[in-house]
């Protein structure tokens, strides 16, 4: 016979799915006007709440059950009609019920963890099992509950694997000079292996819709007590990610609908003033465009207050002269920029969207807004998925080879096919009569130009730009397994992520909208001395090192701390780069082709104009020697890059050059 913990863990269990499912059902019989199929599914749940929990001696869950269905009661007789306020007092008591079973017995973390990932389809309300037993979510028997933690043990083991797989087949072609195509053993792993690589990322992989109940009870809570009519609307809420990225993401989601309501939906009487509905809608649009997944929350609301936002905007120093409307809505996520008049503890009191970047940003995201004065407003969240095999193209650019994400690829031309031009003293494309804007893979990504300056063209989108980018060569196209890059790391725009090759060496998968941001940025004339938004010169960095991540890592960090930076992959571009444009500081690292650091930071200290520079050298090299090697060739300062983080990078930079005016 089970002991009595042992049942009460069980109800636990069971209540935690049934009172998710319990919310939905409540939050459909008001949105559709309570259908008796609904009344009675309500009733269900509450009935079997109660008895479970009379049978785990939990008297206090019982009683709580027993008021809420004699509530339901009189609406399954027909003899009372569902209201917006019954509807406030049955979510108020499920809210009760959750703090009394987690007031008499401890919830297992596990399932508070997983607690958002419940939906109505794993709850069989009612149900029973051949053999009588009654079945609902945790308690069924096809389901279990699983730590993340080994689901991403599994991931990556599995990921490991198929790494280990590719190079065994560049193995058996080099040294055996056996074809692994023609090896059906060999076909079989790799067929095996392919479909356990889909099999372990899709058990990282939920609904949106694991989240659309807690964004529905809030809009619903939120109007109610405004006195707003507000209707919630999802699309493509069966659109799945990582568990992981859309736990991040819930947050900064509640945010957005709580900020529609608060700030974009307007009264009844206002809207039927304004020729609308008397009741607003919002709604989340989730899809998949491939290796992204958008999330979309879009209200009919009164829109953003362009002339507030600058206005506000001016009042923190920004200059707003010349800026286009949408550069002006993007001002909306600055820290402390508040487009309200009204303090509430809702909105308005400088934090929130500022938060929302910051948090999709973490996830390795993005978010974009677009707005109509009057006709409402679209927040959307773009998050790349973090491990996944993606269709991608290969390119080399200054002697490298990367990954483009193919979905993002609008067209790719030979270099006979490519029609270029100039406009604007800019470098275009034309295609399909249309001048897209150009420029050079390598110089934006801060490679060696000029090895094939009529290279093939590749023309890559973001949800709102073309840009086309000059390679070297097309390498053709394959499925590359994309994996994230290192926490530790910062977000860093122009990758999206990483791939081991059967050889062993890493293929760097960029990311188009982050290259496309950065060439549109670069390809705008800026003055010798730039200033930012506070009308403060920024002090000018050049960042030399032969590694694309550490580069792009450096520069990063330096430009969020307010330098403009300049990259080098060499201390030969390095020279050149300093002979158009002096810099204040030269950062760069030892072991590099070309010229190495020692003879970058020598040449600098014989150059007549550029002698004052200071150079900081940051090494992996830690022994005695070198830094004294470093000192002599004339360097004013040595970072191990083992003992290398933001902090003292900055202290460092500052102590030369002081902060960024």
């Amino acid at each position: 016979m089970l002991a009595l913990a042992q049942v009460q863990d069980l109800f636990v269990q069971e209540a935690v799915v049934r009172l998710a499912h319990l919310s939905h059902l409540l939050l459909e019989l008001e949105r559709t006007g309570g259908s008796q199929e609904l009344v009675d599914a309500v009733f269900r749940e509450l009935h079997t709440l109660k008895g479970s929990a009379a049978v785990a001696d939990l008297d206090a869950v019982s009683r709580c059950a027993h008021e809420l269905e004699e509530l339901v009661e009189p609406v399954r007789a027909g003899q009372r009609p569902v209201t917006p306020e019954l509807i406030d007092t049955l979510l108020a008591g499920a809210d009760r019920l959750a703090a009394e079973i987690s007031a008499t017995h401890p919830v297992p973390e596990i399932l508070v963890d997983n607690l958002e990932t419940v939906t109505p389809d794993t709850v069989t309300s009612g149900a029973t099992e051949p053999n009588g037993h009654s079945s609902g979510g945790a308690a069924h028997a096809g389901a279990v509950l699983v730590s993340m933690d080994r689901i991403d043990e599994l991931v990556r083991l599995v990921g490991e694997a198929a790494t280990a797989h590719l190079r065994v087949g560049g193995l058996l072609n080099d040294r055996f000079g056996v074809d692994p195509a023609s090896c059906a053993e060999f076909n079989d792993l790799s067929r095996a292996i392919n479909e356990l690589q889909d099999r372990a990322m899709r058990t990282q992989m939920v609904p949106v819709a694991t989240i659309t109940d807690n964004l529905q009870r809030a809009v619903r809570d939120l109007a109610r007590a405004q006195g707003k009519d507000v209707r919630w609307e999802t699309r493509g809420a069966e659109t799945e990610l990582d568990q992981g990225v859309l736990t991040r993401l819930s947050e900064s989601l509640l945010h957005l609908v709580r900020n529609a309501v608060d700030h974009g939906m307007e009264s009844p009487a206002e809207r039927v003033a304004a020729g609308k509905t008397p009741h607003g809608t919002i709604r989340l649009h989730a899809m998949q465009l491939g290796s992204e997944v958008i999330i979309a929350i879009t209200d009919d609301g009164r829109g953003v207050n362009i002339e507030n936002v600058r206005r506000q905007a001016e009042r923190q120093g920004v200059d707003t002269d010349g800026m286009a409307e949408e550069e002006l809505l993007q001002l909306t996520f600055r820290p402390a920029l508040s487009t309200t008049s009204f303090v509430t503890d809702v909105s308005g009191r400088g934090v929130g969207l500022d938060v929302v970047r910051a948090n999709v940003e973490a996830a390795r995201g993005r978010v974009e807004v677009r707005s109509q004065t009057g006709g409402g407003s679209e927040f959307r969240i773009v998050v790349p998925i973090t491990l996944a095999v993606l269709r991608c193209l290969l390119v080399e650019a200054g002697g490298q080879r990367f990954a483009l994400p193919f979905h993002r690829v609008v067209v790719s031309l030979p270099p006979a096919s490519a029609a270029r031009a100039h406009a604007e003293g800019r470098p275009v494309v034309l295609l399909d009569g249309r001048a897209v804007q150009s420029s050079a893979l390598a110089e934006t990504l801060g490679l060696p130009t000029g090895m094939h300056p009529s290279g093939p063209i590749v023309v890559l989108a973001d949800t709102a730009h073309q840009h086309a980018f000059q390679v070297d060569r097309l390498l053709g196209q394959r499925d590359v397994v994309v994996k994230g890059l290192s926490e530790l790391l910062p977000h860093l725009p122009v990758l999206a992520g990483a791939s081991v090759e059967p050889d062993g060496s890493v293929l760097l998968v960029l990311d188009p909208p982050g290259l496309i941001q950065r060439a549109r940025h670069s390809s705008r004339p800026t003055p010798p001395s730039a200033a930012d938004e506070d009308g403060m010169t920024r002090r000018r960095i050049l960042v030399v090192d032969d590694a694309l991540v550490v580069r792009e890592l450096q520069r990063n960090i330096l430009e969020r701390a307010g330098y403009q930076v300049r990259v080098a992959i060499d201390g030969s571009q390095a020279l050149s780069r300093l002979a158009e444009e002096p810099s204040d500081l030269v950062l760069t690292d030892i072991e590099m082709p070309v010229m190495d650091g020692f003879e970058l930071t020598a040449s600098i200290r014989a150059h007549p104009t550029l002698a004052n520079i200071p150079v900081l050298i940051l090494s992996s090299r830690a022994d005695d020697t070198d830094r004294q090697r470093g000192l002599d060739a004339g360097a004013d300062g040595y970072i191990v890059k083992s003992g290398f983080d933001e902090g003292s990078l900055l202290t460092a930079v500052s102590r030369l050059i002081g902060g960024r005016s």
